[in-house]
């Protein structure tokens, strides 16, 4: 009666439009008073625990702040730039830069939304003026965004981190092969289909223009060098390079690239102007900068933008918590787990169970909602039939990537209908073919393990585990 009542009351409330996060919340205060010997007042002690006792959590706002300082500011133009004289000149290679573009943006975002709209606004006009139909250039892009959640760091793997108690550098480790792995297959795949097609490229630029763009995009990419970098190296904790992450992103588009705040318009050095000049100069307005920041219109409106968006999914994190904890005091996971395990079920049957699960539910929810949802329920089946926790980690991170491409909640659709102004039917048409590799490599993850393993327990060798 307890399970009926918690999941019935929760699908009610969002069948009836109710927001993910208030329906988590009313269903689990409905089972307590319901069912359960808990107080209303450890419904408040238990949303303040949520976000106060996780640690982890705390690196979600910074790497969205973070996010959302890169995004506004020119690096996804230069990182587009690099891309583009990177591999540019090879058959398909506008498609192929675009997937590579992703991939460096989602390196330093940790959002596959965000990949999705600042790559490609400016890469499909881009494509589509080249020569390339715009269904497919829609859909390598739509697609390509989903690493956003792959590539650490991700918030998503913050979010299964947090909800099951496991280590969030070892998430990011262990995603790090999968994403490459996965860049390279949509890369392959654009190959393919544009020797069919006998889709256009540019001439190669040469090595100097080459050495140009990568300077220009280094500021941002560098990045990747910091967060993942010290965590890979035991330096600092994910939260902890978050925070770096967030204050450096903040220094290179304000006082490095000057795409936003107050030396906006303000050049390096003017034409003639002698070198101890212009550093002289930079010194004094970068000071000057400093005092004008917190009143700068778009500074604030970046800080504002990433407060909305980590207050938002942090609601949403608590009151998912409060539904792991009426889980875990009604033992449901442990019973289901007890019921699956008795069944006799094999390891192989039980992950396309989980996946079958996941990719249903990502038709209709939020990822973050879904791992808070389903992990606990998951994780303890998944220890008792003795699959690694990192690995199930990566299958659901997977699973959520193909449920951004997936009616009526897939994110990304709704991103690339915005910009390219089409139909939601159009983009999910132009996203079918790229769906179907998406799930065959959902299938190398989940049955081979050492795809997301290798990386992690090689680290852990290396530093003597």
């Amino acid at each position: 009666m307890t399970i009926a009542t918690l999941f019935i009351s929760l699908f009610l409330c969002m069948l009836l439009g109710m927001p993910i996060a208030i329906a988590l919340g009313f269903s689990s205060m409905l089972t307590i008073l319901l069912f359960s010997d808990d107080s209303l007042a450890s419904v408040a002690l238990k949303l303040y625990e949520s976000t106060s006792e996780h640690y982890t959590l705390l690196a979600i706002p910074f790497f969205i702040l973070s996010s959302a300082f890169l995004s506004t500011g020119g690096v996804a133009r230069r990182i587009i730039d690099f891309a583009m004289d990177s591999v540019g000149h090879i058959r398909g290679g506008l498609a192929m830069a675009s997937v590579m573009a992703c991939m460096l943006f989602a390196a330093v975002s940790g959002s596959s939304p965000a990949t999705v709209a600042a790559i490609g606004s400016i890469v499909i006009v881009g494509m589509v003026r080249a020569g390339y139909p715009e269904k497919f250039a829609a859909g390598v892009i739509t697609t390509s965004g989903t690493l956003g959640i792959l590539i650490p760091p991700s918030i998503v793997m913050l979010v299964y981190a947090a909800a099951t108690e496991v280590s969030a550098a070892r998430m990011f480790m262990a995603g790090l092969i999968p994403g490459l792995m996965m860049g390279l297959l949509l890369m392959l795949a654009i190959y393919i289909v544009a020797r069919i097609k006998k889709l256009p490229s540019r001439p190669f630029p040469g090595f100097r223009p080459l050495a140009i763009s990568s300077a220009k995009a280094m500021g941002g990419l560098a990045l990747i060098v910091i967060v993942l970098g010290s965590i890979y190296g035991g330096i600092a904790s994910p939260t902890e390079a978050a925070a770096v992450a967030c204050v450096y992103a903040y220094f290179i588009a304000v006082f490095g690239y000057r795409d936003i705040g107050p030396l906006k318009n303000v050049s390096w050095r003017d034409s003639g102007e002698p070198l101890i000049r212009a550093i002289l100069r930079n010194l004094g307005f970068m000071v000057l900068a400093v005092f004008k920041t917190p009143a700068d219109k778009e500074i604030r409106h970046v800080v504002r933008d990433g407060a909305k968006v980590s207050i938002m999914l942090l609601f949403i994190i608590a009151n998912a918590m409060l539904f792991a904890h009426v889980l875990t005091t009604e033992r449901i996971p442990h019973l289901i787990a007890e019921t699956i395990v008795g069944m006799g079920l094999p390891v192989w049957g039980f992950l396309i169970i989980v996946n079958l699960l996941l990719l249903a539910a990502g038709n209709f929810m939020e990822p973050s909602a879904i791992l808070l949802i389903m992990a606990p329920i998951l994780f303890p089946i998944a220890t008792q039939l003795g699959i690694d926790p990192i690995h199930l980690g990566i299958i659901m991170v997977v699973n959520m990537e193909i449920g951004m491409l997936t009616p009526p909640v897939g994110l990304n659709l709704f991103v690339t209908a915005g910009i390219t102004g089409r139909s939601m039917g159009w983009v999910i048409h132009s996203c079918i073919p790229w769906l179907a590799l998406l799930l065959f490599f959902l299938a190398l993850i989940t049955y081979i393990p050492q795809i997301s393993l290798f990386l992690p327990e090689y680290i852990d060798k290396l530093n003597g585990y």
